[in-house]
């Protein structure tokens, strides 16, 4: 079945880790069994994988904090150098397109060529990936940025978007330049932060709600009017920490049309789980798949369809095998979640949804406005 997988942390995770995304996981794990730090030799990503899981189409970040607090490979001290980091991001995007690897989706038209080619791909393929299917299509990248660090002034997004950037979530993880994110209790930056929403709108940039804090989530929804998102989200109602969506959240996302993609990363799945002192590949009780159907089964439950749930895995967002459910081995494994929403009753067509089609939908739909 394809899939569509709404965060993917690729560039960042290419030229921070010196990772070559365009070996298999199982060789760059084999490259960095002699190193040391956190998911070295544990990586779940990479793009011979990815298309061996079928995922045909994910959101691609570009990735670079400047709160003045420097922090090796992802928090800069000044904002010229975060907005050289993501373009650098950019660029190694480019280059793979360049290469044939990849195809950048920027328009409703290209997306439905894409879709087609793929599905044309899937069906000759078969179940088993064998078969009379051709030429293995491109794999499809949307343009997100996490973290509105890396625009200099709200002005300058009209240069971004002509650079392909499609999606947008202004805050990552602690106090960013132009709203509270993951860990604070911070609204939206007085000036800048309104204004970046509203030359968000006016560009047609769909806005990713994931990482806002709550204050800056109701401040934003009240001033943008336009296309929501959570791209890599869990519920709260299920692991009780701030970095999760409530419910009045999550409903408010679905009345205005959006998804939600449930995130892989166990820190968000399981209750209680405590970051960095735990390792899921040594656990007694390891947290397994079928847990992340709880997080997708309760936005279904809240939406009263399987309209508003998707796929966000964020696999490659700084962690590996410790940090991912026991029966992940690599991303491709993603193609499980289609069995264990069969177990739990979700028909057919409800899955190709959650799987796939809800993403298509928002993009067709964000773009046609």
């Amino acid at each position: 079945m394809l899939i569509a997988d709404a965060h993917l942390d690729l560039a960042w995770n290419a030229l921070t880790f010196e990772r070559d995304l365009q070996l298999p996981v199982h060789v760059i794990r084999q490259l960095e069994a002699p190193m040391t730090g956190k998911s070295r030799a544990m990586n779940t990503v990479a793009l011979p994988d990815v298309r061996r899981g079928r995922i045909f189409l994910c959101f691609a970040t570009l990735l670079a904090r400047a709160s003045g607090r420097p922090s090796s490979g992802i928090e800069y001290g000044s904002v010229a150098q975060a907005h050289a980091i993501a373009k650098g991001q950019l660029a190694y995007y480019r280059a793979l397109e360049k290469q044939g690897d990849i195809r950048i989706i920027e328009t409703a038209e290209q997306l439905e060529r894409h879709v087609m080619e793929w599905s044309a791909y899937d069906s000759a393929a078969g179940s088993t990936g064998e078969g009379q299917a051709g030429q293995l299509p491109p794999l499809g990248f949307v343009l997100s940025m996490e973290g509105a660090d890396p625009i200099t002034t709200p002005d300058e997004l009209v240069e971004w978007r002509e650079l392909g950037l499609r999606l947008l979530g202004p805050a990552h993880y602690g106090p960013n330049r132009y709203a509270g994110g993951t860990g604070t209790t911070r609204g939206l930056t007085e000036g800048i932060g309104p204004a970046l929403l509203r030359e968000m709108r006016r560009l047609g940039i769909a806005l990713d709600c994931t990482h806002l804090s709550d204050e800056a989530f109701w401040e934003a929804v009240r001033i943008y009017d336009g296309p929501l998102l959570a791209s890599h989200q869990n519920c709260r109602a299920i692991a009780r920490m701030q970095r999760q969506f409530s419910d009045e959240q999550i409903k408010l996302i679905i009345a205005r049309g959006g998804v939600i993609g449930a995130s892989l990363d166990v820190v968000m799945v399981r209750d209680g789980w405590q970051w960095g002192a735990m390792n899921n590949l040594t656990e007694a009780n390891p947290v397994m798949m079928r847990e992340v159907i709880d997080h997708i089964d309760h936005v279904c439950q809240l939406a009263g369809n399987a309209d508003h749930a998707g796929i966000g895995s964020d696999l490659d967002g700084g962690f590996g095998r410790e940090q991912s459910p026991r029966d992940l081995d690599t991303i491709a494994d993603l193609q499980k979640l289609a069995d264990l929403l069969a177990e739990r009753g979700y028909r057919q067509d409800d899955i190709e949804k959650i799987m796939f089609r809800n993403w298509v939908r928002f993009l067709r739909d964000a773009w046609s406005t």
